[in-house]
């Protein structure tokens, strides 16, 4: 009992600073505990502040958070916001934000585990009273339509154990895809996906290296037509495939690779928003090597780019790149 009140204790501590912080009384002194709070508790943790939050104050903490249209409380919202719901709400505004964009929905469809589209896909559900398949189905044609609906699919098999012996069948077939014919063999490639839990399609993937000495993206872009430079949703299947398939099997290359690319088109709010959603839906999970893998390519941090973008002198964006930082230590 004196262990479950000594945690009560500390959250009724953390949501004081929160209510302190957010009520028009911020200061430097005051933004030190705040940034601790989003860095140093857990998405269980973040739950028992918000609940605790709402009983003391009766008010949404992530309500709050989201009325505030700061830089630093955008970071909050999305790092107080339970992942699965966070990740439909990144999805939904893909799909019905100010543009379409098929790269973030690649992010959430192909870099989470299998488990975890499950419950995004529920979690988008509940706030959103449609399917996620339907609104990418009403949204998105072509190439990058069949290909987020069969990984969505994949997750139907999650928890399935891995088998290695048919991971190595199902290299050969992809290789026999994409190698035997005058063009790729889509529809057999997104079968395969649609009937594997990504764990299972991440053995495959190692088990076409370890056949035919090269990464499946590799020989994909081979065989790319080149076709599509305009854009994600204008992209040849194999360019679209090998882009969802390094997301998944190498989720830290493929975020390095966003950051980058946002970076090269000149920086600005692509390049933040690039890093915001990066950094914290990373953090704990393989931000750092991320962060390795970016530097690897550059010869820059991450820590670097985020002083850079977020220390214009405003005290919001320095607080924000404060929290960026501080995620990134994350392992």
């Amino acid at each position: 009992m004196a262990s479950s009140r000594g945690v009560a204790k500390r959250y009724e501590a953390d949501c004081r600073h929160l209510n302190h912080f957010f009520s028009g009384n911020a200061s430097l002194i005051s933004a030190r505990p705040v940034v601790e709070i989003f860095t140093a508790r857990s998405s269980q943790e973040m739950k028992q502040i918000c609940r605790a939050y709402s009983s003391m104050y009766r008010q949404d903490l992530l309500q709050l958070l989201s009325q505030q249209k700061t830089t630093f409380a955008r970071v909050a919202y999305l790092r107080a916001s339970e992942p699965c719901v966070r990740d439909a709400d990144i999805a939904r505004d893909a799909l019905f934000g100010r543009r379409l964009d098929g790269d973030v929905l690649i992010e959430v469809v192909c870099a989470r585990p299998s488990a975890e589209v499950v419950l995004i896909k529920q979690a988008y559900q509940a706030r959103y009273s449609s399917s996620l398949e339907r609104d990418v189905s009403s949204r998105i044609s072509g190439s990058l339509n069949e290909a987020l609906l069969a990984f969505l699919g994949s997750s139907s098999y999650h928890g399935v154990r891995v088998d290695a012996t048919m991971a190595m069948c199902d290299a050969k077939t992809l290789y026999e895809a994409v190698e035997s014919g005058r063009r790729v063999d889509q529809r057999s490639i997104l079968q395969l996906i649609r009937h594997r839990s990504g764990d299972q399609l991440r053995a495959v993937l190692a088990s076409y290296r370890r056949l035919y000495g090269q990464e499946l993206a590799r020989a994909l872009k081979r065989e790319d037509d080149g076709s599509g430079r305009s854009g994600r949703l204008g992209e040849s299947f194999p360019c679209l495939l090998r882009t969802a398939l390094r997301c998944a099997q190498f989720p830290e290359r493929h975020f390095a690779r966003v950051v980058r690319a946002a970076l090269e088109r000149g920086g600005g709010g692509a390049a933040r928003e690039a890093l915001v959603r990066t950094v914290v839906t990373r953090a704990g999970i393989d931000v750092r090597r991320v962060n390795q893998a970016f530097a690897a390519k550059t010869g820059w941090t991450m820590e670097s780019v985020v002083r850079n973008e977020f220390g214009g002198g405003k005290a919001d964006d320095v607080l924000a790149g404060d929290l960026l930082v501080e995620l990134l230590k994350l392992a």
